[in-house]
């Protein structure tokens, strides 16, 4: 039997997907961020191996796989991808056929398979990622936290960090946000928020989305600011790629990561955003579920196509 693995390997958790070559799912688990960054690909395999064994075992199999694919997050240069998948080789010990690839660019794959579109990410990050009826290939965002991720869950949390030290000094509006992070983080005054601050994690400030969504859609006026403007942000990532297509032709755009799920205050915003370009711009409502892109490209991979 030909078995397959598709990886999504983000910065909040990596989910393995195991089929066999009918496509068919026999095994799914998460596990760590495998989100990789130059210098650290070792960190990164070993998350992904993790997952990708958890799968396997989940599925009852034994057998090594013919072909894997991984999307992660912070694979965009190529040296980067050249040293995950080294590492990768070492972790699983090397498959007939491996492919690494952006999380972009299996989320692409899965809301259109080798069709044109643009899948907009946000979830801890924000990227957009585009690809034309001539396959070619174009991004916005995905700059990283420094420069970049405009829109994304550690951006909405960053800037409600920065609204609640603005309200707790008097330099801005109170806002409900303050006890909801504070809740959120276990803490219980001003200074031992930003004692967690100072040490926390790029993905426990993004995991702190999920409270200032709640704030914002409960009615706090400062949240709902936030949220806009993640929006706003989220809408400009389309709004470049959409340029990029001819202006006679219909743009399908697909929308994945955790803050654009159905219900999404942030999603909310930027359709509404996004709504008066229509017919122009098609919104897809179906989910996009990166990990079976992954598993598509793993079949044509196995197949001697290439993966993507």
């Amino acid at each position: 039997m030909t078995l397959l693995v598709g990886v999504d390997a983000g910065a909040s958790h990596t989910e393995a997907v195991v089929a066999d070559g009918a496509l068919h799912v026999r095994g799914r688990s998460r596990g760590a961020p495998g989100a990789v960054r130059a210098g650290r690909a070792a960190a990164a395999a070993e998350a992904i191996s993790a997952a990708v064994r958890k799968a396997i075992a989940q599925a009852g199999l034994t057998a090594a796989p013919d072909a894997v694919v991984v999307g992660a997050a912070g694979a965009g240069r190529d040296e980067t991808r050249a040293e995950l998948t080294k590492a990768l080789a070492q972790a699983l010990g090397t498959p007939p056929a491996m492919l690494v690839t952006t999380d972009a660019a299996i989320a692409l794959e899965a809301a259109f398979g080798e069709g044109p579109g643009i899948v907009l990410l946000a979830g801890s990050g924000s990227i957009a990622y585009a690809r034309d009826a001539g396959g070619g290939a174009w991004r916005a965002g995905g700059l990283g936290r420094d420069m970049g991720d405009e829109g994304s869950g550690y951006a909405l949390a960053r800037a409600a960090l920065s609204a609640v030290g603005r309200a707790v000094d008097g330099r801005g509006p109170p806002t409900d946000l303050t006890d909801r992070l504070m809740r959120a983080t276990g803490t219980d005054a001003a200074p031992a928020l930003v004692a967690w601050a100072q040490q926390a994690s790029a993905h426990d400030v993004a995991a702190l989305a999920r409270p200032v969504c709640e704030a914002a859609v409960a009615g706090d006026g400062v949240a709902r600011g936030l949220v806009e403007q993640a929006g706003r942000d989220l809408a400009l990532h389309v709004a470049a790629l959409v340029g990029r297509f001819p202006p006679d032709q219909t743009v399908r755009v697909a929308l994945a990561g955790g803050l654009m799920r159905p219900g999404s205050p942030v999603r909310e915003v930027l359709t509404e955003l996004l709504a008066p370009d229509a017919p122009r711009v098609q919104l897809s409502e179906e989910e996009v579920d990166p990990p079976l892109g992954a598993l598509r490209m793993a079949a044509r991979l196995a197949g001697g196509e290439p993966g993507g």
